[in-house]
C-alpha cells in the first residue's frame, strides 16, 4: 500500500514494535512523523501504561534517532469518557468488558486517525501484527505472518474507510526479526519487555481500581452449585469471570469453575468443567469489516477471547448488528461483554459483543 502524498504518521508507544515500524517506514522512503497519545490514568501518581513518562522519553529518543518529528496529542477526556467509564459501567452490570476494543475503534482509529490526517498524513501506521489486502474492491484484514503475535482479534472493530488509511509495517515479519532489527539499528528499546495489563489501572488490580473510583460493586451473596445447594459466599459478582477456577473460595471433591453469574438474585453458580462449555450464543453491536455480515449459514471459525482456541462455527445474522452463533463444540470461555471474532481462512471478518 503506497500513500498518495508519501507522508505517514506512526503511532508510537515507546515499545519495540512501533519503533521498528517507524524505522521500516523511514527506510522505505516515506516522510514519517511520530505521534503519541496522552491517555487518562487513575491519578497524579499513577501513569497510564501506554504513555508513562518513560514511554514518552523512549519514543522521543527513537524519533530523534530516526530524525523524524514527534508529537504528543492529549486525549485524556475522550479516553476517560469513551473507554474507562464504559469499562466501569460494564463491571457494575456484571459483564466482563474488553476496553482495548473500544480504544482501537474510538480512540486510535477515531480520534488519532482523524488528527493525523488533519496534520497532513495520508495514512496512519501502527506496530500491530496484521496485514491489509485489497481485493475485489474492498479491503481485507488478514492474519499476520507471525501467528503467535497476530492481532487481528483486537483490530476486528475496524471498517473499510479506516483500513484504507492504515498501514501495518510488521504484518509480514516475525517478532524475533523485529527485535533483531531493533538491535541492528541500535534503538534504545530493543530488549524492552511488553506490557499486557490494562493501561489505565497502573499498578493496581482492576478490582482495587474500581473501588478507588468509588464504584460500589455488587454486594456479597451466596455461591450455589447447579442443584441450588449453597456452598459458600462470594465477595461480589463483579470479582468473578465465567470460567474462573482459582480464588472462588469453595471446594468439592472435583475442581469447581464459575459457570454462571445470576445478576438478578446475586448468586454465583459453580460446577464441574464439563458444565462450563457453551455451543451457542448471540452477539450484538457487530462490526463487519466488509460492510456486510457473512451469509447466514456460512461455515466460519470463531474466537471468543483474544487467546482462546478458534472453533468451527455457523453464523445466522438477524440484522446488521446482531447474530446467532452455533459452535462445532463446547467452548468454556463464552463470557458476556467479551468480543467474539470471526474468521474465514486467513481473513478476519469482524465480530461483536457476546450478549448475556
Amino acid at each position: 500500500m503506497t500513500p498518495q502524498n508519501n507522508t505517514v504518521a506512526i503511532a508510537m508507544s515507546g515499545g519495540v514494535d512501533s519503533s521498528v515500524a517507524a524505522a521500516l517506514l523511514v527506510e522505505q522512503g516515506f516522510a514519517v512523523f511520530g505521534v503519541m497519545l496522552r491517555l487518562w490514568s487513575a491519578g497524579p501518581e499513577t501513569s497510564n501504561r501506554c504513555c508513562s513518562p518513560e514511554d514518552v522519553l523512549l519514543a522521543r529518543q527513537v524519533a530523534s534517532q530516526l530524525d523524524i518529528p514527534f508529537h504528543t496529542l492529549d486525549v485524556k477526556y475522550t479516553f476517560k469518557k469513551e473507554v474507562v467509564d464504559p469499562f466501569i459501567d460494564d463491571y457494575a452490570q456484571g459483564r466482563t468488558p474488553n476496553p482495548c476494543m473500544r480504544c482501537n475503534r474510538i480512540i486510535r482509529w477515531g480520534f488519532l486517525l482523524e488528527s493525523v490526517l488533519g496534520m497532513g498524513a495520508s495514512h496512519l501506521a501502527t506496530g500491530h501484527y496484521a496485514q491489509i489486502h485489497y481485493e475485489g474492491n474492498r479491503y481485507q484484514l488478514i492474519r499476520a505472518k507471525d501467528k503467535n503475535k497476530d492481532q487481528t482479534y483486537v483490530l476486528s472493530v475496524l471498517q473499510q474507510h479506516q483500513l484504507a488509511r492504515t498501514i501495518f509495517p510488521l504484518g509480514d515479519i516475525k517478532k524475533n526479526k523485529v527485535r533483531e532489527q531493533a538491535a541492528k539499528l541500535d534503538l534504545p528499546i530493543a530488549d524492552r519487555a511488553e506490557s499486557q495489563d490494562l493501561c489505565f489501572v497502573g499498578d493496581q488490580d482492576y478490582r482495587e481500581f474500581l473501588t478507588d473510583q468509588g464504584i460500589h460493586l455488587s454486594p456479597p451473596g451466596p455461591i450455589h452449585d447447579e442443584k441450588g445447594e449453597i456452598l459458600g459466599q462470594h465477595s461480589g459478582l463483579a470479582n468473578y469471570t465465567i470460567g474462573q477456577r482459582k480464588g472462588i473460595g469453595v471446594s468439592k471433591s472435583f475442581p469447581l469453575y464459575v459457570i454462571n453469574k445470576n445478576m438478578r438474585d446475586n448468586v454465583l453458580v459453580v460446577g464441574p468443567k464439563d458444565r462450563l462449555g457453551r455451543t451457542s450464543f448471540t452477539i450484538g453491536h457487530a462490526n463487519w469489516i466488509s460492510g456486510s455480515p457473512p451469509k447466514s449459514g456460512s461455515s466460519i471459525h470463531a474466537r471468543v477471547r483474544y487467546k482462546a482456541e478458534e472453533v468451527g462455527a455457523t453464523l445466522r445474522a438477524f440484522d446488521h448488528a446482531h447474530a446467532e452463533i452455533q459452535l462445532s463444540k463446547p467452548v468454556p470461555d463464552v463470557t458476556p461483554g467479551q468480543y467474539a471474532v470471526f474468521y474465514e481462512g486467513e481473513e478476519c471478518l469482524g465480530g461483536g459483543i457476546i450478549l448475556p
